[in-house]
């Protein structure tokens, strides 16, 4: 957990303060330095086909990743979170009609979801942000219910609304706080999904778009150049994969942290 958190910690700051950090202007060209092997001519990964610093753009790209993540999860778990609790605490056809959408949502497959609420909204790094927070939060709305449904039935909850406790009272003293470590492990786990779907749109050229960089968009231009220029897919590519591993890692050791039974 304490090298996933540093981990995690590190490419933030880095992300925060890349404009200081990063060594070139991440859409700069220079076509006189195309395509440099790492550690050439200054530039310590290299550069991509149009002479772009890949250190530089993988830089301002952990800022693109971070950011989505933040927002879509903040979304989601915004979505997730009032109609978790209205459903469980309504009851009824309101709980129905909530779960039903809840479950026609993640009936579908999550990147083609995506795709398509990009699609009706617009190509772009908002609506893409927009995209991923509906499409996951669902998955908060299903476990703010169950949790809901386990809490209001507790001996202290039914004290509380014997003694004429508001309904919004119990909701925000009894009821969110009893649930915020597995909210703190969804979101994890979330927040590491929607990194890779933020890279699988850019990719696609549904995301960030060009001359922005991005990690899913730095994979995408370097197709043409796997055998003669490898690094260019290589070091995004780790970048993506060791940010969704820092978040699962960490997903992990807090859901066996924040549970007493797995001790």
């Amino acid at each position: 957990m304490a090298v996933a958190l540093g981990y995690i910690a590190i490419l933030a700051m880095l992300a925060l303060f890349a404009p200081v950090v990063a060594p070139f202007d991440p859409t700069a060209q220079d076509y006189d330095a195309r395509l440099l092997a790492p550690a050439s001519g200054g530039h310590l990964l290299g550069t991509d086909d149009l002479g772009r610093d890949v250190f530089s753009r993988i830089l301002w790209g952990s800022r693109s990743a971070l950011t989505v993540g933040v927002v879509s999860v903040s979304v989601a778990l915004v979505i997730g979170l009032v109609t978790g609790i209205v459903a469980g605490l309504a009851g009824g056809r309101i709980e129905s009609a909530l779960m039903l959408l809840a479950d026609a949502v993640l009936s579908f497959p999550t990147i083609l979801l995506a795709i398509a609420v990009v699609t009706v909204f617009g190509y772009g790094i908002v609506q893409v942000m927009v995209a991923i927070g509906v499409v996951f939060s669902p998955v908060f709305t299903r476990l703010v219910r169950a949790k809901t449904l386990a809490i209001k039935g507790e001996g202290y909850v039914e004290s509380a609304r014997a003694l004429g406790t508001p309904i919004w009272r119990i909701t925000a003293v009894h009821i969110v706080p009893n649930m915020l470590g597995d909210l703190i492990v969804q979101c994890s786990v979330t927040f590491a999904l929607a990194v890779v779907i933020e890279a699988s749109l850019s990719y696609l050229g549904l995301g960030t778009q060009p001359p922005n960089p991005s990690w899913g968009l730095m994979l995408k231009d370097a197709r043409s150049y796997l055998f003669q220029a490898p690094w260019l897919a290589v070091y995004p590519g780790l970048a993506i994969a060791t940010t969704v591993l820092g978040f699962n890692v960490l997903g992990d050791a807090l859901a066996e942290h924040l549970n007493p039974l797995s001790r």
